[in-house]
């Protein structure tokens, strides 16, 4: 499937996402005749989307599928070495080169950094993806707030750094990163630009497995800041790297969704992609 298949994909999901959300009990026949489809294609495309039905699918999109994914997905974070952090440790589905900025870097707010940028088509509607020489440094999705918002946010957050629009040289990192099949699977580079603490909860959140989830207390918890969890909350979203850095794992403790950066409608369908494709592959 290409990365403009997936984006036509998600916009269909997203129509369905709305009309689900103001009536859970519609058949496959009401979904796809809302859709313009016969059944037959709706439910092909959804299920090549998804990797479920679409009655399977809908499980994993309603109000209380957070509650269920930390009863029966909740992750554990371990405080010391939980995976291979330094060099290519495998981080939740990808195997990723990482390298973090130093502090001082951080500081500069990009200053003498050249940041390239392209727009993307992707499994969650159209994406802004930004990478430095050393690799990807931003993924914002666009489908709730708008390309002049994702545009806007991201530059901010390195407002003295030069940038360059150049899709191709970021196109083979956005195809690995979103599971395109390129020959080298594993291969996406991402450069973390934060402070220390953004970067530690950055790395935690790398650490919670694609279908699982986590709790805001418990990454405070396994960078060794328990009564932090305020700060982590921000931390978690200040997030620049969508989806690679997967900080829509991240839930309040009472099972409710908390907030996130690119819209709530995108967290749930992330976490409900994701649920029913670790489900369709046991």
């Amino acid at each position: 499937m290409t990365n403009m298949e997936q984006g036509y994909h998600f916009n269909v999901m997203r129509r369905a996402i709305d009309l689900i959300d103001a009536n859970e009990n519609m058949s496959l026949e009401e979904l796809s005749r809302a859709m313009d489809m016969s059944p037959a294609h709706f439910q092909r495309l959804f299920t090549k989307w998804a990797g479920v039905s679409p009655k399977k699918y809908q499980q994993y999109l309603k109000l209380g599928h957070a509650k269920a994914l930390l009863h029966d997905h909740f992750t554990t974070l371990e405080t010391s070495n939980a995976v291979g952090l330094s060099g290519s440790g495998r981080l939740h589905d990808l195997f990723l080169r990482w390298e973090a900025m130093s502090p001082g870097d951080f500081a500069r707010k990009g200053k003498d950094l050249t940041i390239y940028w392209g727009w993307f088509d992707s499994p969650f509607g159209l994406s802004l993806v930004m990478g430095t020489e050393k690799g990807i440094c931003g993924i914002g999705f666009a489908s709730e707030t708008g390309e002049e918002e994702a545009m806007r946010d991201l530059v901010s957050r390195w407002p003295k750094a030069r940038f360059v629009e150049d899709p191709m040289f970021l196109r083979p990192w956005v195809l690995s990163a979103f599971n395109e099949s390129t020959g080298e699977l594993g291969k996406t580079p991402v450069y973390m630009i934060g402070s220390p603490l953004q970067i530690k909860v950055w790395e935690a959140l790398m650490r919670i497995p694609s279908g699982q989830v986590s709790t805001y207390s418990e990454i405070a918890g396994s960078i060794g800041m328990p009564r932090a969890v305020r700060a982590v909350g921000t931390a978690v979203g200040r997030n620049p790297v969508s989806w690679l850095i997967p900080c829509h794992r991240a839930l309040r403790k009472s099972g409710a969704l908390g907030g996130y950066h690119w819209g709530l409608p995108v967290k749930r369908a992330l976490l409900a992609w994701e649920t029913a494709r670790a489900e369709a592959e046991t």
